[in-house]
């Protein structure tokens, strides 16, 4: 078997390699490289929500009867990639898996960032989004309650308390290393923005005591939210009288999408990142093996799904659940659903052999088909479930405009961005989680 860390490292030299990619002066070149293109499309997105606020949301293509277009379906997607990220850091955590250790910092990240652009966008749809806070209940002066029975209350509360945890969880997991981090700088303003960080952290036995614990809880808190955050997303859509939309496999089958795209995402970033901050040593093969295998599962059981939703389409005996998926298959947005079976089902089925498995490149390659396939997805869910109404004559096309794609590509743009200032900013690694790891294996070895 693999080794989880290379055994020719130690605490030390693992410390001092994680403080200096953060400590260092000047960023890297590559970093500016892309930190330029990430911060201008982040901009856009200002620009977009500025427009969005002057104009409406008629500035969009949404339209009858696809009235849900590109604004929700980005919300699952970004949602989805979110849980996937939780899935490894807490789930693993829970478990005592080793090799999640040098990749739980960066899918925590993932997970911070990617829940932040799936809030944008349910407060973007609703019209008037200065009145969000409509849909949390407080008391007020006029009296005035949100639906508990509508599923913008259930999205409210799910991500609320999602981006919260996610925010305490990261933030929690990382105090320990902002005190390594404060007592490694040299420079005041570092020292200075570390210790903020670290909040008095020292390292005495109580401290670490009662770390532990609060990491423990909110680890085993963060571990089921994975499911039920994104069971809410499917109830959404269940809950509703839509055709290709009402059906109880929502839920599992949401969940199945989310861990698949959050696997795609972790190996997207990862498989760079090791490469470019020389951090071979840390992340092994044996990560990439592993979350290729967990890829390949998650595929693997997505298949189910989309068996069962073809199955479900001509056993429930609805005339208007035939046409609409003979209409998914054949109509004018075959190619989404074509494409989208060849890139989450077809594309990872390479992953069976362990050859492919470690040739970077390609499972690189196929985390980006993942990552795609689940965009078009829930393309395929929203609008070509909406685009064919029970009605026939309120049947009509949707195309996005440009507002739609400006704002999908600025939310990818502070997706990156935050990215990028967590690994020029923060220690990339679990450092204290590492020196335990290291100090295990010494002591075993």
């Amino acid at each position: 078997m693999q080794p989880v860390v290379d055994p020719q490292e130690t605490a030390g030299s693992m410390t001092d390699r994680v403080c200096a990619i953060a400590l260092r002066e000047r960023a890297f070149l590559w970093w500016w490289l892309l930190m330029i293109p990430s911060a201008a499309l982040s901009g856009l997105l200002v620009a977009a929500v500025f427009w969005l606020f002057y104009a409406g949301v008629g500035i969009w293509g949404i339209d009858w009867p696809v009235m849900w277009g590109l604004a929700i379906l980005n919300y699952v997607w970004w949602i989805g990639i979110a849980s996937g990220g939780t899935f490894i850091s807490a789930m693993f955590f829970l478990v005592r898996v080793e090799w999640r250790t040098s990749i739980n910092r960066i899918a925590e990240s993932m997970t911070l960032f990617a829940a932040a652009c799936a809030g944008i966008y349910p407060i973007l749809h609703l019209g008037r989004p200065w009145f969000f806070y409509w849909l949390f209940p407080y008391p007020n002066t006029m009296t005035l309650w949100p639906q508990f029975r509508s599923p913008l209350f259930w999205d409210f509360c799910a991500i609320f308390a999602y981006v919260l945890s996610s925010i305490l969880f990261w933030y929690l997991g990382a105090m320990p290393d902002m005190a390594s981090m404060r007592d490694r700088a040299t420079r005041r303003g570092q020292q200075i923005f570390y210790g903020v960080l670290a909040m008095g952290f020292r390292g005495t036995a109580r401290e670490w005591r009662d770390f532990r614990a609060a990491y423990a809880v909110l680890a085993a808190i963060m571990a089921p939210m994975v499911c039920s955050v994104h069971s809410i997303v499917g109830l959404d859509f269940a809950g509703a009288q839509t055709t290709g939309w009402h059906s109880t496999e929502f839920p599992p089958f949401f969940v199945f999408g989310a861990v698949l795209s959050g696997f795609g995402m972790v190996l997207f970033l990862i498989l760079p990142l090791r490469r470019l901050l020389r951090l071979e040593s840390f992340i092994t093969a044996r990560h990439m093996e592993v979350l290729a295998r967990l890829l390949l599962t998650s595929s693997l059981c997505l298949a189910y799904a989309y068996i069962m939703d073809a199955f479900n389409a001509f056993y429930t005996g609805d005339v208007s659940e035939r046409i609409f998926f003979h209409d998914r298959i054949s109509g004018v947005y075959a190619g989404v659903y074509w494409w989208t079976l060849f890139l989450n089902i077809v594309v990872p089925q390479l992953l069976w052999w362990r050859r492919l498995r470690l040739n970077q490149p390609l499972v690189w390659l196929v985390g980006l088909a993942v990552i795609v396939g689940m965009w078009l997805e829930r393309y395929g869910i929203v609008v070509v479930s909406l685009h064919r109404t029970k009605l026939p004559s309120a049947w009509g096309n949707y195309a996005a405009s440009f507002w739609d794609w400006a704002t999908l590509a600025g939310t990818v743009g502070l997706f990156f961005t935050g990215m990028l200032l967590v690994v020029r900013l923060v220690p990339i690694l679990s450092m204290f989680e590492m020196r335990e790891l290291l100090a295990n294996a010494r002591r075993q070895g």
